[in-house]
């Protein structure tokens, strides 16, 4: 009996390409990542929880932004296989965490922190470590678990 296999091959496709003066610069605090949120993915500006990850090089320069998920007013399903198969596909050394809240408090949930350490785990088995993870709230609110010690 003949059976039919599949030849596949992965790729990463860029959806759009945004200029930017730093990009090819090393990410090294938070503010940086911050930056990108709010002038390019205007995550303070969103009516839903939007969860993203940016991956790094070796260097800790971004070279993917992706969107995870997107969901309501105050909830959003992250699974560590869509985090992870994007940092795969982009090869990534390293990644950082984000995340809106639309109430405009960034103040992380105990979900927040919860999956949080589950990817942390999760990347650890991977070898992709887990730099950092932001939560945006108004323009000129954030927190970054790395500053908070609560990575």
């Amino acid at each position: 009996m003949m059976i039919n296999l599949s030849i596949l091959n992965l790729k990463v496709v860029k959806e759009k390409e945004v200029n930017y003066d730093w990009a090819n610069k090393s990410i090294d605090a938070p503010e940086k990542v911050v930056d990108v949120a709010i002038n390019v993915l205007e995550l303070h500006e969103r009516a839903e929880e939007s969860f993203y990850i940016f991956t790094l090089d070796v260097k800790n320069r971004i070279n993917g932004i992706f969107e995870v998920s997107r969901g309501s007013l105050n909830a959003s399903i992250v699974h560590p296989r869509e985090v992870f198969k994007r940092a795969l596909l982009q090869n990534a050394n390293s990644i950082i965490l984000l995340h809106n809240h639309p109430s405009g408090d960034p103040k992380p949930s105990q979900e927040d922190v919860d999956i949080t350490n589950r990817l942390i785990e999760s990347g650890d088995l991977l070898g992709i470590r887990v730099l950092d993870h932001i939560i945006i709230g108004d323009e000129n609110n954030c927190i970054s678990f790395k500053r908070e010690n609560l990575i």
